[in-house]
This record gives structure tokens, sequence and C-alpha cells, in this order.
């Protein structure tokens, strides 16, 4: 139970992301992370797509999902190459795409592109669950309520706050803007600087739907 929200059955682990995007990452380490996501039942593996066979050898036939970040961490790759990208990955058995929307484009006003960019991604994931990361810290509460609606035009089935690479992560501010600006129409994932329990439930009782964080088991430890 999260402390706090008597009378509901919410399971933390099911909100995390579990997330190892280190580039000197080894085989081990995916490994063992993997079996850490195992155990604790948390909502996905959040990799680099060169590690979808690895994941897959360990989370076989279970409830936890592999999530491959796309056009990562900066946004600026070609549509084509983003479109590409996520479906060798769907191909591999990815069962989520993170992608990050083109902040370079978006800051222009170029909307209609911004918009296509991630129209064509999700095209490519179907059914698959789609996150478009909208970098936050680099956005102020107008771009953001706007960057909120080209997700929901756009189709995507989440919004999520940051790579965990910009110059700031998820603030509880953030999440109620972005809840106020999206309502039910589409989900939220707070990542960036998730380091404690604490924290964690509160982005949830903010509007969180998701938590990607890389300090998995200290948030559930209740540890840092």
């Amino acid at each position: 139970m999260l402390s706090g929200q008597t009378g509901i059955d919410m399971n933390l682990a099911a909100y995390i992301d579990h997330t190892l995007l280190k580039p000197d990452a080894s085989i081990m380490q995916i490994e063992a992370f993997c079996r850490e996501a195992v155990e604790y039942g948390f909502a996905s593996v959040c990799v680099h797509s060169c590690n979808i066979s690895i994941c897959k050898k360990i989370i076989k036939n279970q409830k936890t999902a592999i999530c491959i970040v796309t056009g990562f961490p900066f946004g600026a790759n070609m549509t084509s190459a983003k479109a590409f990208e996520t479906e060798l990955a769907l191909e591999a058995g990815a069962d989520e795409i993170d992608m990050v929307m083109n902040i370079g484009a978006f800051k222009d006003k170029r909307y209609d592109y911004v918009v296509d960019d991630i129209r064509k991604v999700k095209a490519i994931c179907g059914d698959k669950i789609l996150k478009v990361i909208i970098e936050t810290a680099y956005l102020n509460d107008k771009e953001k309520i706007e960057a909120c609606r080209i997700c929901i035009e756009a189709n995507a089935d989440y919004v999520k706050t940051s790579t965990g690479f910009g110059p700031s992560g998820a603030t509880i501010e953030d999440i109620r803007l972005i809840k106020k600006t999206v309502g039910d129409s589409i989900k939220i994932k707070a990542a960036g600087g998730i380091k404690t329990r604490a924290f964690a439930e509160d982005l949830i009782k903010a509007g969180a739907d998701r938590l990607g964080t890389s300090s998995s088991i200290a948030v559930m430890k209740g540890r840092l």
C-alpha cells in the first residue's frame, strides 16, 4: 500500500519502469537488472534496443514489459530514423517505446512537424504503448501545456517528463500541471531524479501513472 492512500490498493512496483540506460552497462549488469525487475514485479525494464535479446531471456513469460528508448536522448533524429528504430525494436521483442520529442522543432513552433514525428512512430507502434518525452527542463509552463496538447493530438499513450539526461527531471509541480492539462485523455510518466520512496509516492498522488527511475530498489526499500 502507498502511504496516505487509505482503502486503495496501490502496488508501488507496478508503477515503476526499472531503468538502465548507461552507455557502459555490461551484459552481467543487464541480466542482474532484469532479475531485479522480475523479483519486484516492476512494470517494465527500460533499456537500449541492443539489450532486448538479453532481457527476453530473463523476462520471458513474466508480466514485466520490455521498454525501449527511441531518438534518445536528444530527439533530434530524422522521423524516418525514429520510425525505423521503433520498428526494429518491436520486431526484436520490445513491448513499449519511449521516444523523445524533437525539442528544437517544438521550440521553433513547428508544431505540425512535431505532431507528424510522433504520429509516425505511433503508427509503427500500433497497439503497443508509446510514451513521448517532452523534456520539461527545457520548457516553460506554456510550452509544457502545448507539448501535452501535441502528444494527445498525435495519439501518444503517455506524456513523459524527462530523459534523465537533461538539466533536471520530474517535479511535483510539472506533474500537477500536466495532469490538469491532459486529464484522463493520456497517461503520465514522471522520470528523472526519482530517488526516494516519498518522492515517488508524491508524484503518483500528483497524477503520475508510471515512474522511470534507475534507483528502483532504493525507492522500494525507502532508502536514500
